[in-house]
């Protein structure tokens, strides 16, 4: 009889606030990546001529490659592809894998994308460089928040989850610095090689520290320990079949083992229907969830206006206000109004005490005002007004992110949250800003006037608000605390001290005497 119990170790030195910070840099690095590549100085313009027949090369990406609006929207949206496709497998084999280690994989593919993206040639070998990079951050987007949201004090939750959605829009905002500099000193394929010498330590170090487990999964130790169990009684009954009984190999044994070897490739075949399987049921679940669904199509309407914002923003600001230092104007605003937004917005629940209901009474309020504010600002004429009225209205916006991912992380089972957290990202990524991006580059090109064009875009996102102000009236339950199929047996629950303490499998076995 093989018996499995679990007794603690010693707290690691990776704290619970020493994770957070390293996941906040790892995000940060991400978005200075989206950042840099919507930059005027990386992303660029293409090349003018006057009526006197003056003529001015392009300069960065758009200039380098010739890109028209469509194709140049399409480059901000290329890595989106490998996000949507990665996203579902990282989070269905975090049940099978360590969480952690596939971080580490999802950086180091993310690692070598990046640098390959400043050795592109043309428009489709940095399409495909940014699909891969896409890949790569799949693991981390999917996976991140469930450890921060373990580890972090009850009465700071929130919080916790608003610092690191923080470097979403300073991550943004240091791109388009990031971008703008070194497009003016330098060329813009270097951008690409800093962010990757940035992210290499952390990719390294997915793969050489101690393994984080996460809550509502059986632990790395105690799935070792079966399936070493599991590979040494097969390897007695296969010692059996491929020798007679004298030890010499047998015809009868041949047989026998080209029967386990096409056994084997059935079960193989079988294990990938039963990951389908289990992926159609998690889904099916999430599907019937209403306030998972209410929340999810909240965040694809704003998501949508957010994501045209972010890669449009600069380049809108250069044409209707004439801003000399575009990048450097709205990576300040972004900067700023996003730290203070949504860390405010994640102290704003907290104080109200975190739960549901009160996520979607912050998520339609602050949306709604924020929509008021950002469509003044566009009304204006003169520069200083707009840039006061818009930077009130980001403050506003981003005041969402720590309660609409608070929503998505409770709203489910623990063992449900990389699916539930995978599956946000891939919808409001699929349904808003992939398609945001090319659609307002089409819109621009048949209109021909950026002030319109933003003052539309940025009407959507009164029908977010709409779409979370119902969120407020759904019956709905913080399930955090429910127990998990994954957990193998009760003494492995560890909801009430942070997994980073880590746990031990000790297996013994024992024979019943007859």
């Amino acid at each position: 009889m093989i018996e499995t119990s679990i007794a603690p170790l010693q707290p690691s030195w990776f704290s619970p606030k020493k994770l957070l910070v390293v996941f906040c840099v790892i995000n940060l690095i991400n978005y200075v990546d989206r950042g840099a590549i919507a930059s005027n100085g990386v992303n660029g313009s293409l090349g003018t001529c006057t009526e006197g027949g003056t003529c001015t090369s392009g300069t960065g990406i758009q200039g380098d490659f010739d890109l028209s609006n469509f194709e140049d929207g399409c480059l901000s949206s290329a890595f989106m592809v490998g996000l949507l496709v990665a996203s579902p497998i990282f989070a269905s084999l975090a049940k099978s894998v360590n969480p952690f280690r596939l971080i580490g994989v999802g950086l180091s593919v993310w690692t070598f994308a990046v640098v390959c993206c400043g050795l592109s040639f043309n428009f489709w070998s940095i399409t495909i460089c940014r699909m891969l990079v896409g890949v790569g951050e799949a693991s981390f987007i999917s996976l991140a928040a469930p450890f921060i949201d373990d580890n972090a004090p009850a009465a700071q939750k929130t919080v916790w989850l608003a610092i690191f959605y923080m470097c979403i829009p300073s991550g943004y905002a240091l791109g388009y610095v990031y971008g703008g500099l070194v497009g003016s000193y330098s060329n813009w394929r270097f951008a690409f090689w800093g962010e990757a010498i940035l992210m290499l330590p952390f990719a390294i170090l997915g793969f050489v520290m101690k393994p984080l487990q996460l809550k509502g999964f059986m632990p790395a130790e105690s799935k070792e320990v079966l399936t070493g169990v599991e590979t040494g009684v097969s390897e007695v009954q296969d010692s059996g079949v491929l020798n007679g009984k004298d030890g010499s190999f047998s015809v009868e044994g041949d047989v026998k083992y080209s029967t386990i070897h096409e056994q084997n490739e059935v079960n193989f075949a079988t294990k990938i229907k039963v990951q389908i399987s289990r992926f159609m049921k998690d889904m099916k679940v999430l599907l019937v969830e209403k306030v998972y669904v209410v929340n999810v199509l909240g965040y694809i309407l704003y998501n949508f206006v957010i994501g045209a914002y972010s890669y449009w923003g600069p380049k809108a600001g250069y044409n209707i206000y004439h801003m000399t230092d575009a990048d450097l104007i709205f990576g300040g605003i972004t900067i700023v109004c996003g730290i203070l937004g949504t860390v405010g917005g994640g102290f704003l629940l907290d104080f109200m005490t975190s739960s549901i209901s009160n996520a979607f009474k912050l998520l339609s309020a602050a949306t709604f005002f924020g929509a008021i504010f950002c469509f003044s600002a566009f009304c204006f004429s003169n520069m200083y007004a707009f840039l006061a009225l818009f930077a009130v209205g980001e403050l506003l916006v981003f005041a969402t992110q720590g309660p609409v991912n608070y929503i998505c992380l409770h709203c489910v089972k623990p063992s449900m949250r990389p699916l539930a957290m995978a599956m946000s990202t891939v919808s409001i990524h699929l349904f808003g800003d992939v398609p945001s991006s090319p659609l307002v580059g089409v819109l621009e090109d048949c209109i021909n006037n950026w002030r319109v064009t933003a003052l539309i875009l940025t009407s959507i996102f009164i029908p977010a608000a709409g779409v979370w102000f119902i969120g407020i009236f759904l019956p709905s339950v913080d399930r955090f605390d429910e127990e998990s199929e994954n957990q193998i047996s009760t003494t492995e629950r560890s909801s009430t001290t942070p997994l980073l303490d880590g746990t031990k499998t000790e297996t013994t076995e024992s024979a019943a005497e007859p």
